[in-house]
């Protein structure tokens, strides 16, 4: 058995292949962003996708609720070397998205934006995945606020700073655009198998 704490290990091989190097078990949910927790109105929110696509698109809180829907039972890794096992999600699948936008040949990145100007980035094949979601549910719960209520995107094979909190929008870039901790030095792949913490 592994210790349910903070910092807890296993001895179970099951459990501990399924653990990343540097990393340690935890079944808690910390709290970690930059900044502070922003305020947001439902009735006033939107979730914005553009740049190189032949859709763009606004959509209000009603009308993201209302669009297909799936669950994602997944791992998270964060750089603070924690890792939770056998999370789950509920959301909105990015497929959802980008059949909507039309994105195009071209557009190779994605850039998510969220409140207070944060930004994370990543290449299209990796936002493009079965698991990747816009989430709104947290182990059969809305998201808390301080976990990025309303809404944040939920990238699981990559450090947990990609899955942005309370994003707001994702724009199609023909380029890769550093995102936020990229700018101040955090690896731009962010894959924690590969321990993919920091740039060189």
């Amino acid at each position: 058995m592994f210790e349910r704490l903070f910092g807890g290990k296993t001895t179970d091989p099951a459990i501990a292949e399924r653990i990343p190097p540097g990393q340690y078990l935890t079944e808690k949910f910390p709290i970690l962003h930059y900044g502070s927790t922003p305020k947001t109105d439902l009735t006033s929110w939107d979730f914005k996708v553009f740049g190189e696509v032949d859709s763009r698109f606004t959509l209000t809180w009603a009308e993201f609720k209302a669009l297909p829907r799936k669950t994602v039972h997944t791992d998270i890794h964060c750089v603070t070397r924690w890792t939770r096992l056998d999370t789950t999600w509920e959301g909105v699948p990015i497929q959802q998205i980008l059949e909507r936008a039309q994105v195009r040949p071209g557009a190779g990145f994605a850039l998510a934006h969220s409140e207070q100007g944060y930004t994370a980035n990543m290449p299209l094949s990796v936002l493009d995945d079965d698991d990747v979601l816009l989430a709104d549910t947290f182990g059969g719960q809305p998201l808390e606020l301080e976990h990025g209520w309303p809404l944040r995107l939920l990238v699981p094979k990559r450090y947990f700073w990609k899955s942005a909190k309370w994003i707001r929008g994702l724009e199609f870039v023909d380029h890769d655009i550093l995102g936020f901790w990229e700018r101040y030095g955090y690896n731009n792949d962010a894959d924690p198998w590969k321990e993919e913490r920091f740039s060189e």
